[in-house]
């Protein structure tokens, strides 16, 4: 094991009816001001809106709000946010959404309390915000992210094409109740619930001492992701595949598995790239990578890929780990190829070109790829 230090911030509020149980104590030690963040406007048709509204009107709350935040959120809308932010005094940042819009407000509350330049702070020069953020909250109505669990978030700079992971407030409290996921399309559950599983691999898959205790909780988290999916293929409106889904995006991203190790995550890194050049979906575009990176690099950790192979899906030897995991992606009817992807531009060898040359490369994995080899990938996924 390596060195660590381990301190959880958030507090989680898990099941039916956790809003109504739970807010109104919350918001009783908050100032009179709230942002109430949220996306498309999701939350105005399912119930989540006006149940959350009444519970800040009876906490005699003034709202301020905070609307429209996009998947792949970009810098334009975190500046947005934060001179709202400003202008309302905002005391609690309330998000409500998925992992796009907790993102947003976590820099938005950081970004709010500086007149300096979180991008160029993080992005360019490399240091952490050393203001106190405006405290935040996190009510989520899609999980698979685990954005609710800590202070990572991950922002899209349009001008500059990159898409790259910032740190700033985390949640100081989340509210889980898997009733609030079960209006989402059938799609969005699913590629949610792989970027789930594509957490608890990238972690497996970095270096780590043998029998670490972080790889046999990730084994853990990935065989239950894949439990619950095939459930939700079953029945879609199931509650118990909800539920237990949630806790599991929650479990992937709240620390216990990364503690102690190294984590991998160039799958992410790439997917990064390919959505700052394309808008894809995150976890759609994790499925189609993953397959393909994974046969990259099955030769250089192949006692990991069969250990992975045995517990999460019940065959033997590393290369049908592999493609167990491809079986089960298209099991699950989500995109195999990078055609298949919602894209603002046109999928092309030439786009793949940049997108392989901004891509960071990491050295905790298996092994470090270079930028010619990230090509190959993102073409034999084409």
């Amino acid at each position: 094991m390596e060195n660590f230090v381990y301190e959880y911030p958030t507090k989680v509020y898990f099941g039916k009816g956790a809003a109504k149980a739970h807010l109104p104590g919350i918001l009783s030690a908050c100032g009179p001001n709230v942002l109430l963040a949220y996306g498309g406007g999701s939350i105005k048709k399912n119930g989540v809106y006006e149940e959350l509204m009444e519970l800040l009107k009876a906490a005699g709350k003034t709202v301020t709000e905070f609307a429209g935040i996009m998947s792949n959120p970009t810098w334009a809308k975190v500046q947005e946010g934060a001179k709202l932010a400003r202008d309302c005094k905002a005391d609690l940042v309330l998000a409500v959404g998925g992992g796009s819009v907790i993102d947003c407000c976590k820099i938005v509350c950081a970004q709010a309390v500086t007149d300096e330049d979180l991008w160029d702070l993080e992005m360019v020069r490399h240091k952490a915000p050393a203001g106190v953020p405006i405290p935040l909250g996190a009510v989520v109505t899609a999980s698979g992210t685990g954005a609710e669990m800590n202070g990572g978030a991950v922002i899209t700079n349009e001008e500059a094409k990159i898409k790259g992971g910032m740190f700033a407030a985390a949640p100081r409290f989340a509210v889980l109740d898997p009733e609030y996921t079960m209006s989402l399309p059938r799609m969005q559950v699913l590629s949610g619930a792989f970027d789930t599983l594509s957490h608890a691999m990238e972690t497996y898959f970095g270096r780590s001492d043998r029998d670490n205790v972080s790889d046999e909780v990730a084994l853990a988290v990935m065989r239950s992701t894949v439990i619950n999916m095939r459930a939700l293929l079953q029945d879609i409106n199931d509650y118990t595949a909800r539920s237990n889904l949630m806790w599991t995006s929650a479990m992937a991203e709240n620390g216990i598995l990364k503690v102690g190790r190294v984590t991998d995550f160039e799958a992410h890194q790439m997917e990064h790239q390919l959505g700052a050049y394309t808008d894809c979906n995150h976890g759609q575009g994790l499925a189609v990578l993953h397959p393909a990176y994974y046969r990259h690099i099955v030769k250089d950790a192949p006692e990991k890929f069969a250990r992975l192979g045995r517990a999460v899906f019940g065959v033997d030897g590393a290369e049908a780990a592999v493609d167990a995991l491809s079986a089960f992606i298209q099991e699950c009817g989500l995109p195999t190829k990078l055609t298949q992807l919602r894209s603002k531009a046109e999928i092309t060898p030439e786009l793949l070109r940049q997108v392989a040359g901004s891509t960071n490369l990491l050295a905790n994995g298996p092994r470090q790829l270079t930028h010619d080899e990230v090509y190959e990938i993102l073409m034999e996924c084409l």
